[in-house]
């Protein structure tokens, strides 16, 4: 059974957030601020925080500039995840993503039923690692942002979540990098 176990030592990392929209601005926006609170309060460091609008080079570009930043551990961006025609930031993910994590996407769409029921086929979060950095594509509103936070990267995050979570695997994401 999943739980946190005390006695282990709490890891804080490194997240950057970025906000994907052709219309917040940092004083609209609830989603990233959401985020931000979350992954602050939970003792964890906010590496860099963005806005672009929903363009997939500039979203790949960013997402690429913060992977190859050594002060940054994990990217999560909302914004962008929909099905309409601007909705292009799961492209831009996967255009970047070394490995893809695709419990992620089932996960989130388990937590997204219990909340807004058949809606939750509308989003394609997704999540994967692109060298050694975790990157998360989270739908753009707040809600979609605390159930993500709350009911899995809060857990997965955590270096004291047993029986497994993705702190106690980062030094081994770039294991194929090194020489034998």
């Amino acid at each position: 059974m999943s739980r946190i176990d005390e006695t282990r030592p709490f890891h804080p990392i490194r997240i950057a957030v970025l906000t994907v929209s052709d219309t917040r601005t940092p004083e609209t926006d609830k989603s990233g601020d959401t985020l931000v609170e979350r992954l602050t309060g939970a003792g964890h460091t906010l590496a860099a925080r963005g806005i672009l609008p929903d363009d997939r080079q500039r979203i790949a570009a960013r997402l690429r500039e913060w992977i190859a930043d050594p002060g940054v551990d994990a990217i999560l961006t909302t914004g962008g995840t929909g099905l309409t025609g601007r909705d292009v930031t799961v492209e831009a993910h996967r255009d970047v993503y070394e490995k893809e994590i695709e419990a992620f996407g089932t996960v989130f769409t388990i937590v997204s039923m219990q909340k807004i029921g058949t809606s939750a086929v509308q989003s394609r979060a997704c999540g994967g690692v692109a060298g050694g950095t975790y990157l998360f594509a989270l739908p753009g509103s707040p809600g979609a942002c605390r159930d993500a936070w709350d009911e899995i990267l809060a857990f997965q995050f955590d270096s004291r979540h047993r029986p497994c979570n993705f702190v106690e695997i980062m030094p081994r994401l770039e294991e194929h990098l090194r020489r034998k």
